[in-house]
């Protein structure tokens, strides 16, 4: 067999487990037990939301004051501006915690490609981990979970084996792709609870600046996250 196809059935059979792991944690985020299991990777989810939220809100020229993160998973970036916020900036900030988290995904399956590459973003994830926690985050659920997170992270990097850490990346990198469907109803809701309260949805406050319904943003967002995935993909496994 030529070498040409030998990488092209190596690059099949990573793209299978990829999905395969991609799968089996939607199916465990909604059994019995499995959100135990994956509770590290549900806060680091919304870690990856917020931030998207808090970095947006900054680029818009905005204060990020605080990002929390409750023991169920939910959370809030706590942003200020000076006076009433634009139609296009509102709706890009909501719009960017949606798209946050799979933005990250794609980066790390990305990174996959090469060694120095996945080492670097290894460093760069935990760094910005321990950063963000040291400025921004506010919880005690965010406190216990993102340095710990972020150590490992380093951990990997610094003493990890090489396969260790490209299993590592793109791990992370399918949880951060998936993470938006372990909520998927929220994308397709106006409103929800956190923390025993009615919050307005991102998509909802997408509506209210773009004036078309929720469920049309929602169906967007999916679609553009499916587009990215599928690229993130493709170019990470392109010869």
């Amino acid at each position: 067999m030529r070498p040409a196809n030998q990488k092209r059935e190596a690059d099949n059979r990573e793209i299978v487990l990829l999905v395969l792991l991609g799968f089996i944690s939607i199916l465990l985020w909604h059994s019995p037990y499995g959100g135990y299991l994956l509770y590290p990777f549900s806060i680091l989810a919304t870690w990856f939301h917020e931030m998207g939220h808090g970095l947006a809100a900054m680029a818009f020229g905005n204060d990020f004051e605080r990002l929390v993160i409750f023991p169920d998973g939910s959370g809030y970036a706590l942003h200020i501006g000076e006076g009433e916020p634009g139609r296009v900036s509102q709706a890009a900030i909501a719009a960017a915690g949606l798209l946050g988290p799979t933005v990250a995904g794609c980066l790390l399956i990305l990174a996959s490609r090469a060694h120095k590459m996945t080492k670097g973003a290894l460093i760069a994830l935990g760094v910005a981990l321990i950063g963000s926690t040291l400025i921004w985050v506010r919880s005690t659920t965010g406190w216990m979970v993102l340095p710990a997170l972020g150590a490992i992270c380093l951990g990997l990097a610094f003493y990890g084996r090489e396969q260790h850490r490209r299993f590592s990346v793109q791990f992370l990198g399918v949880q951060g792709c998936i993470s938006i469907y372990r909520d998927f109803g929220y994308l397709f809701t106006e409103g929800g609870m956190m923390e025993g309260r009615m919050q307005m949805s991102d998509t909802g406050h997408i509506e209210q600046a773009l004036v078309l319904p929720y469920w049309f943003w929602g169906g967007l967002i999916t679609a553009l996250i499916i587009v990215m995935v599928f690229y993130a993909l493709k170019i990470a496994h392109r010869r």
